[in-house]
C-alpha cells in the first residue's frame, strides 16, 4: 500500500501535530455506522503501532505511516492525501474514500 501527501496535506500535518504524535494510522471507523463492513476511511494521529498494523509506503518525511492489517481492505493499494477548504481528503485514482476529514478528527481514535 502506498500514501502520497501533498504539499497542502504535509504543512496542515505538520502544523497541527506540533511535534507530539510519531504516527499517522490509516483508520476504518466503524463506530456508529450498524456493522463491520459499513464505515467512514479516516487518518489518526498515533503514538502507538501494535504489531498488527503494516508500514504503509508515503512520501512523508515527518510521519511514518500504518494500516491496521485487517482494515487494509477498505483502503486502495495506491492513494493520495490532500488538504483543501478546510478539509482533509483521501482518495484514491479510482475513487474518493473521504472527502470531508475534519482536522478535529485525526486526534480521536
Amino acid at each position: 500500500m502506498k500514501l502520497k501527501l501533498t504539499l497542502n496535506a504535509s504543512e496542515k500535518l505538520r502544523e497541527l501535530n506540533k511535534g507530539k504524535y510519531h504516527y499517522l494510522v490509516l483508520w476504518y471507523d466503524i463506530e456508529g455506522c450498524g456493522c463491520g463492513v459499513n464505515g467512514v476511511n479516516r487518518i489518526i494521529f498515533s503514538n502507538d503501532v501494535k504489531d498488527t498494523y503494516r508500514k504503509v509506503d508515503s512520501s512523508s518525511t515527518e510521519f511514518s505511516i500504518w494500516v491496521p492489517e485487517q482494515q487494509a481492505i477498505f483502503f486502495s493499494e495506491e492513494l493520495a492525501l490532500d488538504f483543501k477548504n478546510s478539509m482533509f481528503r483521501l482518495s484514491s485514482a479510482g475513487e474518493i474514500l473521504n472527502a470531508f476529514i475534519s482536522p478535529r478528527s485525526l486526534f480521536h481514535e
